[in-house]
């Protein structure tokens, strides 16, 4: 049985199934042995303000199925679309093999790691619109 592991650090809050949890005043790890539980590091949640770009776009939609405010089977279908869209501008391999993890992961109903993955393109996001 696979399991994902937490780790967190003093006062750090995590979402867990739309119940937010915060750790103590010790780093701590939890084991999380459900293997369809919705997490999110709030740490990591985009905050509203910050959702300006395409790839961000797209992190937050994934990130409301994880909280919870949206519909999983209504997303799957936008965000794939999205997705595609996304995979005709960025066409280094990098950014195909993340775009192809994030589309394998959404396949498969694993929203937190198709979060993952998107979220690893947007500093590569940000370098392009720099430009």
């Amino acid at each position: 049985m696979s399991r994902l592991v937490l780790k967190l650090a003093p006062k750090e809050r995590v979402l867990i199934n739309g119940a937010v949890i915060e750790n103590g005043d010790r780093r701590s790890r939890l084991s999380i042995v459900s293997p369809n539980a919705n997490i999110l590091r709030l740490r990591d949640a985009l905050h509203p303000d910050e959702v300006r770009t395409p790839v961000r776009r797209i992190c937050y939609a994934t990130q409301l199925v994880l909280t919870g405010d949206a519909d999983p089977v209504e997303t799957r279908q936008r965000l794939l679309r999205h997705i595609e869209e996304l995979s005709r501008i960025l066409t280094d391999a990098d950014s195909r093999h993340l775009l192809s993890s994030a589309t394998e992961a959404l396949l498969m109903g694993k929203f937190y790691q198709c979060l993952k993955s998107l979220r690893a393109l947007i500093p590569r996001e940000e370098r392009l619109l720099a430009r």
